[in-house]
C-alpha cells in the first residue's frame, strides 16, 4: 500500500507563497539545471540538477493520485486538467466548479480533507498519494492522515505571506530525522511522521 505524503516548495522563513498568492523566487529551482524531468503537462517545464531531479522522480513515479484544495486548483486554473505529478487530482471543495465533468473530467471534486484522501488512496491504489495545498495539509496533519513530510527549501526568505504549516490543533508533532538531498537552489527534505 502506498503512502500519504506532503510536498511543497517553501522560503527559508516558512512560506509557500507571498501574500498575493505569488511563489516569486520559490520555484527558481525548478530552472536551475541542465536535466529535463518530462511531465505530461506541456505547460510547466523542469530543469533541473541531478539531486533535483532524481527527488522530482521519486515524487512523481509513484504518485497514484494528488489532493489540492480549491483555492490552489483555481489558482492553477486545474492544471489543464493534466497535474505536472501525472496522476489525478482530487480536489477538496463544498461546492465543485459548474462546469466541472466538462472541463475538468480526469479531477475528482470532493467535500472534506478526509473524504477527499480517502478518495484518493482508492484512485492511487497501492501508490501513493501526494497532498500539495498547505490549508489541505495543516488539516490532513491534524487528522492523523500525513505518513511523510516533504520539503523543498529553498535559500530565500519573504518575511510574510502563506505558511507551509500554521497552527497545529493537537500541538505538537514529531517526526523521524530527515533524508536530506543537497540540490541547486533548494535543500530537499524528507520527515516520516512518527505515530
Amino acid at each position: 500500500m502506498g503512502k500519504v505524503l506532503t510536498h511543497m516548495t517553501m522560503s527559508l522563513d516558512g512560506f509557500v507563497a507571498d501574500p498575493n498568492d505569488q511563489v516569486g523566487e520559490l520555484f527558481d529551482w525548478y530552472e536551475t539545471g541542465e536535466i529535463n524531468v518530462p511531465n505530461p503537462n506541456e505547460t510547466v517545464s523542469f530543469q533541473v540538477d541531478e539531486a533535483g531531479a532524481q527527488m522530482l522522480r521519486d515524487l512523481t513515479e509513484n504518485c497514484g493520485a494528488l489532493v489540492a484544495g480549491r483555492r490552489l486548483f483555481d489558482i492553477a486554473d486545474g492544471w489543464g486538467d493534466k497535474h505536472p505529478a501525472g496522476a489525478p487530482v482530487v480536489v477538496v471543495t463544498h461546492r465543485p466548479p459548474e462546469d466541472a465533468a466538462t472541463r475538468w473530467p480526469t479531477t475528482t471534486f470532493v467535500d472534506g480533507v478526509e473524504a477527499a484522501i480517502s478518495k484518493a488512496k482508492e484512485i492511487a491504489g497501492d501508490q501513493d498519494v501526494t497532498i500539495a495545498s498547505a490549508s489541505i495539509i495543516q488539516q490532513a496533519l491534524d487528522l492523523d492522515l500525513v505518513d511523510e513530510v516533504c520539503v523543498s527549501l529553498v535559500p530565500v526568505l519573504f518575511g510574510e505571506g502563506i505558511p507551509y504549516f500554521a497552527k497545529l490543533t493537537p500541538g505538537h508533532r514529531l517526526l523521524d530525522d530527515p533524508t536530506v538531498v543537497q540540490g541547486n537552489r533548494a535543500l530537499h527534505l524528507q520527515y516520516r511522521v512518527r505515530r
